[in-house]
């Protein structure tokens, strides 16, 4: 179903190169030109779009529906395309250069597109006059011209759905962003999104590993407006004042095309993360110390101990690594200030050979080397855990999240324990 949808969108895209041609725009902007004082000729609708099975379809999608009540034609302006097969995509993604354009297609292609691989689809009519609605319309199709179309996508500053936040704003004169631009959040940007990823334990806790203390600040409503269910949310009971100074509601009539079925709920509330991990990892470090207890008269003792070292370097040396490498050499600023890096880093890549020597090496010289700087190398992520967890008193780091230490330091303690024992006794034990 996966390469299919992306088949379906590769199509999509091709067909909104007929759209984009620069004639046909031009045609379409002259008409509605033409047209100013013609009522009811469009109806302008927002699209929101559920969640899907790509992990970057979690948190939604928006877009706007121009439908021409004349021809019966409807079309879909997205500004969230983007080509996996572009030019270095995958360079400029790692380093932040996120290069998306707006696109318009049929709508209906679009709606099957979306009905086909199980998403909720709903529509509301935007209530605005028709020189607004114009207004509108232009901005859009000058958004699509392919001098225009490219931009730098961010995921919380500029996306598809504070693309039509701005649209929305522009609609309604600034009423909008009055409105919301001084309203404080109910959540973080965090905790918005960990309402979309606590069906995927992994990426629930890979995802906040990675961001620092930068999207935990107080934000507003506007700000929340990045995720397209916020801005549906928002625009519901939102009214504004027309140039008659009439008070009307800004949304005239919701309709939803399709419910889709078996996905995930989004919370309305983030859970704790940091619980289940601290369960999780203790339970981990009791196994292990009863393993150390019992398990040396197993005759492959070193060997399993020495394994198991070596893929908690594997994995914590990875996310690591990555977050070492998004925090300093990227644009993905969400990641930066990041108090995680200094337990969790490139250096936990080290227990991979480490553990490799412990399990496997009969030399005895380098038996108490290894331990020895296994026994540093556990302290440091130890004390390093410690460290993060003491700064969050100090203003100027407000990191509120401490899944990572939850998930890392029971096991980082246990593994001190276990290696001062081994060096207190000398390291008085056979190679199985």
């Amino acid at each position: 179903m996966k390469d299919s949808f992306k088949r379906v969108i590769i199509f999509l895209t091709l067909v909104s190169l007929i759209f984009l041609s620069p004639s046909r725009l031009s045609a379409e902007t002259a008409l509605n030109d033409a047209l100013v004082h013609e009522t009811g000729r469009y109806t302008l609708k927002l699209a929101l779009v559920g969640p899907g099975d790509e992990l970057y379809f979690w948190w939604g999608h928006m877009g706007l529906v121009v439908e021409d009540n004349q021809t019966g034609r409807a079309r879909f302006f997205d500004w969230g395309i983007f080509d996996w097969e572009s030019e270095n995509f995958l360079v400029n993604f790692a380093f932040g250069r996120l290069y998306y354009y707006c696109a318009v297609v049929p709508a209906e292609l679009y709606y099957n597109a979306l009905l086909n691989n199980n998403r909720d689809v709903s529509l509301y009519t935007l209530n605005l006059p028709m020189d607004k609605i114009l207004e509108v319309i232009r901005f859009a199709e000058n958004n699509v011209l392919p001098e225009n179309r490219t931009y730098n996508y961010h995921h919380f500053l500029d996306n598809c759905a504070t693309r039509i936040r701005d649209i929305i704003d522009i609609a309604v004169d600034g009423q909008f962003s009055s409105e919301f631009g001084s309203t404080p959040s109910r959540f973080s940007l965090r905790q918005q999104v960990r309402r979309h990823t606590w069906q995927s334990p992994f990426f629930d806790w890979f995802l906040s590993f990675l961001m620092g203390q930068d999207i935990d600040r107080l934000i507003y409503v506007w700000e929340d407006m990045f995720l397209p269910s916020e801005i549906i949310l928002r625009v519901m009971d939102f009214e504004y004042t027309g140039e008659d100074g009439i008070t009307r509601p800004l949304i005239s009539a919701a309709h939803t095309m399709n419910q889709s079925q078996g996905r995930p709920i989004v919370l309305d509330e983030p859970r704790l993360l940091w619980p289940t991990l601290l369960v999780f990892s203790i339970a981990v470090s009791f196994l292990l110390l009863v393993f150390y207890a019992k398990g040396r008269t197993l005759k492959h003792y070193r060997k399993l101990m020495g394994s198991i070292i070596c893929l908690l370097g594997l994995f914590f040396g990875i996310a690591g690594s990555i977050l070492f490498f998004m925090t300093f050499f990227t644009a993905h600023d969400y990641t930066y200030n990041n108090s995680n890096v200094i337990f969790i880093n490139p250096l936990m890549l080290a227990a991979i050979p480490l553990g490799i020597f412990f399990g496997f090496s009969g030399n005895v010289k380098n038996q108490h080397a290894v331990i020895r700087l296994l026994r540093i190398l556990w302290a440091y992520v130890f004390l390093g855990g410690l460290l993060a967890m003491t700064l969050r008193i100090l203003p100027a780091f407000s990191q509120q999240d401490v899944s990572s230490q939850a998930l890392i330091m029971p096991i980082a303690l246990v593994f001190v324990i276990i290696l001062t024992r081994l060096k207190k006794e000398g390291h008085n034990y056979e190679k199985k």
